[in-house]
Parts: structure tokens; sequence; C-alpha cells
């Protein structure tokens, strides 16, 4: 294994040298053994740091509509800049591996906050016809990252989603929630009832989806809320 493990390393720094990887937000090469995203990308990154403080404004707009222990969101999703662009990488490129990476990530700066404390970790799931559509779901992907480095077991299938809704973009607040109320279900309440649950989706603008998702049965109450 050892050898293998050696051998795929050369071959990968090989690789580099004739096809240099790039970073997928400012296209920069990327030195070997990093993936995705450069380190001045990474430290630039337009972090909300909100996993630090339990009243952050995203956790206030949940206050009064869901029960809850805490909501956070990676970075700023600032048009314009360079890093949008990481997010429709995922989506819209078909490029799963970078969430998947971007969700270790961000696991990791996680570890000393009380996400860490989730003993399951669900993503929001899009619609069967929709995946098919897009041939997986990112939502998962970067579920499965936070999912490895946190060491619990990633639940996709428990929660879905029973109605084929509606692009959010574009939408009022009112109209983003009237657009998910009750497409929501699950199959399995007693498998998630008294667990941890840690929630999470790609982007969050109003917190519609994930409010819809922690009502689809009385029995199930979500913990925790994570968007990037």
């Amino acid at each position: 294994l050892c050898v293998m493990n050696l051998f795929h390393s050369l071959a990968e720094d090989a690789l580099n040298l004739v096809y240099p990887s790039v970073c997928v937000t400012c296209g920069s090469p990327l030195p070997p053994r990093r993936r995705y995203l450069c380190t001045s990308c990474l430290y630039d990154l337009p972090r909300t740091n909100f996993h630090q403080d339990p009243d952050n404004p995203l956790a206030m707009t949940f206050w009064g509509r869901v029960r809850l222990e805490q909501a956070a969101a990676w970075f700023h999703y600032r048009k314009g800049s360079r890093y949008p662009h990481l997010i429709h990488t995922i989506k819209y490129m078909g490029k799963k591996e970078v969430g998947y990476e971007l969700g270790k990530i961000y696991a990791a700066e996680l570890r000393e906050s009380r996400f860490n404390e989730a003993q399951l970790v669900i993503p929001v799931p899009l619609h069967p016809r929709k995946q098919r559509k897009r041939g997986f779901n990112q939502s998962e992907w970067i579920a499965r990252g936070i999912a490895e480095v946190f060491r619990v077991p990633l639940v996709a299938t428990n929660l879905y989603r029973a109605v084929n809704t509606h692009t959010q973009t574009r939408k009022s607040r009112i109209e983003r929630w009237q657009n998910v109320e009750h497409v929501f279900r699950i199959k399995n309440p007693h498998d998630l009832k008294g667990r941890h649950i840690l929630l999470v989706d790609d982007v969050v603008t109003t917190g519609a989806t994930l409010e819809s998702c922690a009502f689809p049965n009385l029995e199930y109450q979500c913990e925790h809320f994570l968007g990037p």
C-alpha cells in the first residue's frame, strides 16, 4: 500500500508538470498536492466566521421560525468577486469533487465549534428529476467532505424532495418560502429522532429552503444549518 501511494504521488507530480492544476478561482498554477484552491485565494476568502457567534445574522433569520442550535455560512457570496465561481464550478461545470474538497476545508475550520457535535450530516436534497439531469447533488458532495472530517454518517436518502420546484433565483423572500413550502418529506422519522443533525446546503439566501427542510414532519427538528 505504501509503494502504491508513493507511485500515485510521483505520477501526480509528473502529470502536474505537463498539465499543471490551476486554482478554480484565480487560475494560478497550484503547488504539488494542493487541490482546487490556491493558498492566496483560501487566505482571502471572505469568511463570515458565523460559527464563532451563535447570535450571528444568519442565525437571527431563523429566530421564531424554527428551533435550532446554531446556523453558519462559510463565506459571503458577493457578486463580482472571484469566489462565486467556486459554487458555479460545482453546480454548472460538473466539478463535484470541488464541493467535496471545500467541505473538508470548512469542516476543519469548524472542528473547535459546536458544529463538531453533530451526529449525522444531511444534505438538502434535489428533486430526482433535477439530480438525474445534473448527475449529482452539489450539497451532498459538500456534506460528504464535512462528514468525513467529522467522522459521522452521511444520510442522503432519508430527507427527500417530493415536489420539483422552480429555481429560487430572482425570487423575493415571500416567493422563496412559497416555492419550497411543503416540498420536503422524510422516509423514516424514527431514524432521526433525538439525533444531533447538521443540515447542509450549498447556498443560503433567505433561509427558506433550510426552514422548509426543518418542518416536513413534526417528529423532526433540525439542529444545525450550514451554507457557504
